[in-house]
């Protein structure tokens, strides 16, 4: 994309003024110079853009020819946000989690990215995540996750040896809303809805043991809640497992990463992403050649 730039300074904002070459959205205007997504509709949101000397607040067509001006300060300058964009296009993003940041919520990985969230991940639970751009996109992703056309794959490191060989296995959880934790039981009972994974061993020996999970249900704390359940309680997780384990290992944030996400037969106006798969190795897992 080409652009006639001149970047202006004063002593409190930077100003960029460019001409966009053809009919674009505002915010795909922003992003083609060096913005990320977030930070582009955040400076739409503000009124900090002007389109041919007007203020704007929303993500306006542009035209071919149009001058825009960008004021933004050191807050939303370029690479802001340290969120690792693993793709995006016009209508999603996939990015790579880190931990610490709740998808939702004020300062939540959307409202940073100025994206809508489908699914979730937990606050520490780290990797990829994907996000839609635009309601008709965000309508889709929803779809596609309650048909199962989205497939995760996590990674987790647990306490103790491990030996499973890509075994489905089910049980019955229980949410308790009070104490935000949930309860797992090996048969039928009340209230307990009944979730299934599908774990494979990756890495064994005495202390830790790494393990690949896939989802076949998708309900709070499901992975977490389990592994403790059948005796390895992921390293770091002060909620189900043991303070004392934690402590051996160093860890103070549970180590489990959605690693890999692939899409099958998606609605429209996503199913040009049918096939696609992407995938993000955390830092306690180094992939094989």
């Amino acid at each position: 994309m080409d652009f006639l730039v001149q970047i202006l300074y004063n002593s409190d904002m930077e100003k960029i003024t460019f001409t966009v070459d053809k009919d674009m959205r505002l915010v795909d205007a922003l992003t083609g110079k060096g913005f990320s997504f977030g930070q582009a509709n955040k400076l739409v949101k503000n009124k900090d853009v002007r389109v041919n000397g007007e203020k704007v607040s929303t993500n306006i067509k542009v035209c071919s020819g149009s001058e825009i001006i960008a004021f933004y300060s050191g807050e939303v300058a370029p690479n802001e946000q340290q969120i690792e964009v693993v793709f995006e296009d016009q209508n999603i993003l996939v990015v790579n989690k880190p931990d610490g940041i709740e998808v939702e919520g004020k300062a939540g990985v959307a409202e940073r990215l100025g994206a809508l969230a489908v699914h979730r991940l937990d606050r520490n639970t780290t990797g990829l995540l994907v996000l839609a751009k635009n309601p008709s996109a965000q309508q889709a992703l929803l779809q596609a996750f309650r048909q199962k056309l989205v497939e995760k794959r996590y990674l987790a490191e647990v306490v103790g040896a491990t030996n499973f060989h890509n075994q489905k296995l089910s049980a019955f959880l229980v949410k308790n809303a009070e104490e935000s934790k949930v309860k797992i039981f090996s048969s039928p009972v009340k209230g307990g809805v009944k979730i299934s994974n599908i774990f494979n061993t990756v890495k064994s020996s005495t202390g830790a043991s790494v393990v690949e999970i896939e989802l076949l249900t998708g309900k709070t704390h499901q992975i977490r809640a389990y592994l403790a359940f059948l005796g390895h309680p992921i390293i770091g997780d002060g909620k189900y497992g043991k303070n004392s384990d934690n402590k051996k290992f160093k860890k103070r944030r549970q180590q489990l990463h959605c690693y890999f996400v692939a899409f099958s037969k998606l609605p429209p106006p996503l199913e040009y992403l049918s096939g696609k798969s992407f995938s993000a190795y955390p830092d306690f897992f180094v992939k094989k050649d």
